[in-house]
């Protein structure tokens, strides 16, 4: 890893900036609401990740205006509500939506089993004590509280079965349970692996069972520790399934806790599950969440979630392909050589040779889920590119993400704009909705995983006029 045993940085202004919001947040929550609204109501409603957003940070060379600075952090963050009665996403014409599987806990990751039963992580951030200390812990408390993302994790695994196929999972099982914050999933043979926040276990698996009660296997360790403080662990397997390759996300904004605490982090790690041993393959990366292989190329791809605090602009989540050994900017700079100079000492040797991305997906929008479109069953404009699930911003304004978007490839790589797939998860100041984890079901309909909702959307292709975003079918109901 190229930024491990390096002097300490001094620290950033993140943590000043950060006490001086939670006193104007705390003071001025009653009026947060009111305030939020006002905000939205002079705001484009495309502001939200549409053209007006995509202006700047889209595309594979996005504009990347100068980096600001605020003696106060922009905190603007959407009140969790959950969908009314009646209520579901609006998808893009020629697609509908309908509800896979509603009253979950927290759901957050998919994973489709050969059988077409689906696996849903229920799952949140473990104890960081070390990352919720202080000032700095306690705004981020608030943000997560009213972000939803305040919830105790409920460190399972669910099981979901559509035995008719209808589209609507008519039971639900608890197939795993005392995980420790699990997050990515994956199905190699007869052996089901599952990131925990700390490490990557195996358990055996059978096709058709609805539980497992046997006891993990620990395959390697992964980065956790007291200040976690991204600690989603997302996997993938080989196409010849002899590894994984496993994501861990940085222990802070731009290292204000010493590079020696990055150790392991802001990378991705490939996995040898004979020999049970790992080695750093990608470093630089922020906060790596979806992982996918791009089909044409057969390169590996990610999601990642950037740096804060440089503006409303600044910096653009990206996807991008991963090379082997490659280094990606953070934390000493972003997009190839735009240093940050928040961090000291500064790096230049590695900013020489950071890789831009390719793809840059709007800034924080919270980029997380990651599903090219090979075999899927939606119509012809949306078979031949890759989805996204943007989780949405809790510190920009105007908004953005809080979406599911579609960016067309060609020659395996990208070769449009973004186009929206499935909205309406944003309401003026309410988040009925956050967007996480995308996958193909058997059939060819997209899952997206809820985790505000408390459900898990199918969206298919219709001949029919598009879904309203207000259907009154009781079986949409979250």
């Amino acid at each position: 890893m190229p930024f491990m045993h390096l002097p300490r940085p001094v620290r950033v202004g993140i943590v000043g900036s950060l006490a001086l919001a939670v006193v104007a947040v705390a003071a001025l929550e009653p009026k947060l609401a009111q305030a939020q609204k006002a905000d939205a109501a002079s705001t484009p409603s495309s502001a939200a990740g549409g053209k007006d957003a995509g202006a700047i940070g889209y595309g594979p060379n996005p504009k990347l205006p100068a980096p600001e600075k605020s003696l106060i952090p922009t905190v603007n963050i959407a009140k969790a509500t959950g969908w009314p009665a009646g209520v579901k996403p609006t998808p893009a014409a020629g697609l509908q939506v309908q509800a896979f599987a509603t009253g979950l806990a927290h759901p957050r990751w998919l994973l489709v089993l050969p059988n077409g039963d689906v696996l849903v992580a229920e799952t949140n951030a473990p104890p960081k004590p070390e990352d919720s200390k202080g000032i700095k812990g306690k705004v981020m408390k608030l943000v997560q509280k009213r972000a939803g993302a305040g919830v105790e994790s409920p460190n399972r695994i669910t099981l979901l079965r559509d035995a008719d196929g209808d589209g609507v999972a008519e039971t639900k099982h608890e197939f795993l349970k005392g995980l420790n914050s699990p997050f990515g999933l994956a199905l190699v043979g007869n052996s089901l692996y599952v990131a925990n926040t700390d490490a990557i276990v195996r358990f055996p698996y059978k096709a058709g069972q609805t539980s497992i009660t046997e006891q993990p296997e620990k395959i390697v360790d992964l980065p956790g520790g007291p200040i976690n403080h991204h600690w989603t662990k997302n996997i993938i397997a080989s196409k010849d399934g002899s590894k994984l390759y496993a994501t861990a996300g940085s222990n802070s904004n731009v290292a204000e806790n010493g590079i020696e605490a990055e150790e392991g982090r802001a990378a991705i790690w490939e996995v040898d599950l004979k020999k049970k041993t790992k080695r750093l393959f990608a470093t630089g990366l922020r906060n790596p969440n979806g992982l996918a292989w791009e089909p044409t190329s057969g390169a590996l791809w990610t999601v990642v979630n950037e740096r804060d605090e440089l503006g409303n602009d600044l910096v653009p989540d990206y996807m991008t392909s991963v090379k082997d050994g490659a280094f990606y900017g953070w934390p000493y700079s972003y997009f190839g050589g735009h240093v940050d100079e928040r961090v000291k000492p500064q790096r230049p040797d590695l900013v020489a040779k950071a890789v831009v991305p390719d793809y840059a997906l709007g800034s924080h929008t919270a980029s997380l889920g990651l599903a090219f479109a090979e075999g899927n069953n939606l119509p012809a404009n949306f078979r031949s590119g890759v989805f996204i699930g943007q989780h949405g911003s809790w510190n920009r304004k105007p908004r953005s993400g809080y979406k599911v978007v579609y960016v067309p490839f060609a020659g395996g790589k990208p070769s449009g704009q973004p186009v929206d797939v499935l909205t309406g998860f944003l309401q003026d100041d309410d988040a009925r909705g956050r967007p996480v984890g995308v996958v193909f079901d058997k059939k060819g309909a997209l899952l997206v995983a809820d985790d505000v909702g408390n459900a898990i959307w199918r969206v298919s292709g219709t001949t029919a006029p598009a879904a309203s975003s207000a259907s009154t079918s009781p079986k949409d109901r979250p």
